[in-house]
């Protein structure tokens, strides 16, 4: 089961004008909160969006990438204290890929948006430009968003044979 949900998931950036039921909703903000974290921590918090207005403000957040948000149900912007943590940015991925996971195995499309060391634009950091808007603390950092809605595009799922085993070595680097 766990095989064909990895298998499966895809990024999806085109939705269905349809709402995500709150049952579903409730279910992917545990999903993030069971994540794991280095010694317990928990870095990560979570903002979910699905104030349109705020969403098509967010869908601007970065030069390129990010335009789809606009179109999602909800979003939810992965945030960190890294004063908790130092390996906060691998916590928050590891939060934000059960998110991914969650998303899926609730037949709701989802993609990440890298927020982190993107640019608004040439002048401003996307993660400044949201900070703004979501009157994030200063203190804190944002790692990604994750858009997720109804999908409205099909994608197949990858194929074992396209997998590169090449990448996985035996003992030693280099060695099958």
């Amino acid at each position: 089961m766990f095989f064909d949900l990895i298998k499966s998931r895809r990024s999806i950036r085109r939705y269905k004008k349809r709402e995500i039921e709150k049952e579903k909703i409730d279910k992917l903000k545990q999903a993030v909160l069971f994540a794991p974290s280095s010694k317990g921590k928990s870095p990560w918090e979570f903002i979910f969006v699905d104030d349109k207005d705020i969403l098509v403000k967010l869908s601007q957040s970065k030069l390129h990438g990010s335009a789809f948000l606009a179109n999602a149900s909800l979003a939810v912007v992965v945030i960190a204290d890294p004063y908790k943590s130092d390996v906060w940015i691998e916590d928050a991925s590891i939060a934000s890929t059960f998110l991914l996971l969650s998303a899926e195995a609730m037949e709701l499309g989802a993609c990440w948006v890298q927020i982190r060391k993107r640019k608004y634009d040439e002048h401003l950091e996307a993660e400044e430009y949201i900070k703004t808007i979501l009157s994030i603390p200063e203190d804190r950092r944002v790692l990604s968003i994750i858009s997720l809605g109804y999908p409205a595009e099909d994608k197949e799922p990858k194929n074992l044979q396209d997998l590169e085993y090449s990448k996985i070595f035996l003992n030693r680097y280099g060695q099958y």
